[in-house]
């Protein structure tokens, strides 16, 4: 069974039509969302309406939860509270209200066996919407922040910079981001992962999409931090 876990999709439809393109050729199985769906991007409400459109297994992010409740102090930088939220401000004009209650209940972690093998995905951390943990974090903090859950492979998403690892036997994904990477290149990544009987086989994909058209979306806009935004597109980081 081929699985593929997506998140990150931060109000990007353009790319998110592009590896919903590359999933539906590489005959997916079942499809994951890890969050941050609608937020921080020029089409919001597309995007949310693409991902319900696939029918799959959705849980939330720190991006998600921001739409619902806005976004508290010490959330983020203090010198990029005001002009966040007034990104989040410009989101939610462009939702409806069954959208962000839609966001509001989503679940926060998916756990699940498939022929002996067990995932454990969530956004940040089993515990957080919010936590950062980056790829260089060593063994045992990896094991004590992400790997509590007795699961064979531990799928997370959040930081935008893909990696595969393993750690005492175990596998740990981060599967990146399709609309705003942060690892210096500006395609989409996901994550495959392929499960059989004897084992399985575990992949970063990375994808093409037009990055132009979405740069132009943000110029054509009244996005109140379009430039930051086309800057982090076009070199695939902040």
């Amino acid at each position: 069974m081929i699985l593929a876990f997506i998140s990150d999709i931060h109000g990007n439809a353009v790319a998110l039509e592009a590896v919903i393109k590359d999933l539906k050729e590489k005959n997916v199985d079942r499809v994951f969302v890890l969050g941050d769906i609608s937020y921080r991007g020029p089409e919001p409400k597309r995007s949310l309406d693409l991902v319900r459109s696939l029918n799959c297994d959705v849980i939330k992010g720190n991006a998600d939860e921001w739409v619902v409740r806005g976004i508290r102090e010490g959330e983020v930088p203090e010198q990029a509270l005001e002009t966040m939220r007034k990104e989040r401000e410009w989101i939610v004009s462009r939702m409806d209200d069954e959208s962000i209650e839609y966001l509001k209940n989503l679940p926060t972690d998916i756990t699940f066996e498939n022929q002996g093998t067990r995932i454990h995905a969530f956004h940040a951390t089993p515990n957080s919407l919010f936590e950062v943990v980056q790829p260089i974090e060593s063994d045992e903090h990896m094991i004590e922040k992400m790997m509590s859950n007795d699961a064979d492979i531990y799928i997370y998403a959040h930081i935008h910079k893909p990696f595969i690892r393993y750690i005492n036997g175990k596998c740990l994904i981060n599967i990146g981001s399709v609309g705003l990477p942060f690892d210096g290149m500006a395609k989409s990544s996901y994550c495959l992962i392929d499960i059989e009987v004897n084992g399985f086989q575990s992949s970063i994909v990375r994808i093409n999409y037009d990055v132009n058209q979405v740069v132009q979306q943000f110029n054509d806009s009244d996005y109140p931090n379009a430039a930051f935004m086309i800057n982090a597109l076009e070199n695939g980081k902040l």
